[in-house]
């Protein structure tokens, strides 16, 4: 066949061009081609760093910062070695229920050599139920046990795992098999996103040195504390002895060994969402030594316990540790009478008086001079006081308040037994359109073996004035006035007083 002369110019041109890019190739890598190395052989990619892993080997310091608010700041300073460049770190043996968004992490040595680049919160943990799942389409192998000629062998098995759901399925060569096939199962690792324990893992720069000493921070849920207190009263009511204690509760599935505890007492403001929050840097016991006790001291608008030791707390653990003593401290029984705003009409039985419960408080002030003076965080007060043969009984308890020093602390106890406190309105007159006179009467019965003075409290409404009273009044606020009456040992007293009041 005759090729017309351009088409076979052009094919000339073309071949020409070929060979001449071949030879160029073969003139730039001789080498590589004889040695069959390519290019993308010449220099083998980088490993990358095996994962780093630090534990409560590697903590040097703790400190455990305890809200009354079910929260808890945690500070764990450690050890570690760490590679230059990229890589990750699994930071174990933390609080399962820490929250992820206030952990704060730095290097104490060079804080702007080593960064975090990323961090994840690993809770998915170890379980058999958990493995067995991990490993659907994967072999495990199975171990059973069988009876021959009177002897128990073992028997291990491979089989594949297709399926794991309410009960799982096997393939065993070529037979599908459900059930309870195997006595334990055996397998070749465990995977890589099962961890035994709670860890933070960290994606880290490092461009300083190999050691560094770093500090983890974060907040974290289910660790709470509260006071508890101890009031021991003298049999003639005049004094008594005060012991408080702190509880500290701790259900965040890791224990802190060895920690510096600190206890904050106040109302800390949380936002509804705790993502936006940032870590920021009964029994009558002898009393404590004074080393061992916490020492407190004014933080922000709250206030700081810290314990003058170390101590341990362990997961699912309640610790009690004494907190103050105070001895000999004054106190005043006091009871108390509290008027309705309803002007005790008897609507069941016309006519008859109202009885109000007589309600029994044990007043004191926290002064230093009694042995106290020091803030005293909210808790129960439970108060004890001793028979007649000196045996210690419970007379009561009640809730206190933050309560700063040189404050008055009044704890009910509960209602007098013999002593009856009775309400009667005797009259009601309206003087014109905006005006009415009232006249109340309150009786007051002892049945104990001893005189006593009860404090009347009376509400009473409108623009009002007293016009006459049988015992001395105080104008105790804009709508109340208060009477102190004395009430002889089985004797009665009886309040009568009138007012006029205008709307």
């Amino acid at each position: 066949m005759k090729i017309p002369g351009n088409i076979a110019k052009f094919r000339w041109v073309g071949l020409t061009s070929m060979v001449a890019l071949l030879a160029a190739v073969a003139m730039l890598y001789p080498a590589a081609r004889g040695n069959k190395v390519y290019a993308s052989q010449e220099k083998e990619a980088p490993r990358a760093t095996a994962d780093q892993t630090t534990t409560l080997n590697d903590q040097t310091d703790l400190n455990l910062t305890v809200y009354n608010s079910n929260i808890a700041l945690i500070r764990d300073v450690r050890n570690l070695a760490l590679p230059s460049g990229t890589f990750r770190l699994k930071f174990m043996d933390i609080a399962a229920t820490v929250n992820p968004a206030t952990v704060h992490f730095r290097s104490l040595n060079e804080p702007d050599k080593l960064g975090v680049i990323e961090q994840n919160y690993e809770y998915d943990l170890l379980e058999p139920a958990k493995l067995l799942h991990k490993y659907v389409g994967k072999e495990v192998t199975l171990v059973r046990s069988y009876q021959e000629s009177g002897t128990t062998k073992r028997e291990e098995i491979k089989a594949t795992l297709l399926s794991d759901n309410n009960g799982t399925v096997w393939k065993i060569g070529n037979d599908i098999v459900t059930g309870v096939y195997a006595e334990s199962y055996r397998f070749p690792e465990v995977p890589a996103n099962l961890y035994e324990r709670p860890t933070l893992l960290m994606s880290l720069e490092n461009s300083g040195a190999k050691k560094q000493q770093v500090e983890a921070s974060y907040l974290a849920n289910n660790l709470s504390w509260n006071a508890d207190y101890v009031l021991t009263v003298a049999r003639d009511d005049k004094n008594a002895d005060l012991d408080g204690w702190v509880t500290v509760v701790n259900n965040s599935g890791t224990a802190f060994h060895n920690a510096r505890l600190q206890l904050v007492a106040g109302e800390l403001n949380r936002v509804p969402t705790e993502s936006r929050i940032r870590a920021m840097d009964m029994a009558m016991s002898a009393p404590a030594k004074a080393k061992e006790q916490f020492q407190q001291e004014a933080f922000s608008e709250y206030h700081l316990y810290s314990l003058g030791r170390k101590t341990s707390v362990e997961d699912k653990e309640t610790k009690q540790i004494s907190l103050l003593q105070g001895s000999g401290v004054p106190v005043e029984k006091i009871f108390m009478v509290n008027g309705q705003s309803y002007y005790y009409r008897n609507p069941q039985n016309p006519g008859a008086p109202l009885k109000d419960p007589v309600m029994v408080y044990y007043k004191f002030k926290n002064e230093e001079k009694a042995g106290l003076g020091i803030p005293l965080p909210a808790g129960n007060v439970r108060v004890y006081q001793k028979d007649s043969k000196g045996g210690i009984l419970f007379a009561g308890e009640d809730r206190i308040d933050h309560t700063p020093k040189d404050e008055f602390v009044n704890i009910h106890i509960g209602n007098a037994f013999d002593v009856v406190a009775e309400h009667k309105q005797t009259d009601y007159k309206r003087i014109d359109t905006h005006t009415w006179e009232m006249e109340f009467e309150v009786t007051l019965r002892n049945h104990k073996d001893a005189p006593l003075t009860v404090q009347v409290n009376e509400p009473i409404g409108g623009d009002w004035e007293m016009l006459s009273s049988t015992y001395k009044y105080t104008k105790t606020a804009a709508f109340a006035a208060q009477f102190i009456l004395p009430v002889a040992k089985d004797g009665t007293s009886v309040l009568k007083y009138r007012i006029r009041a205008k709307w």
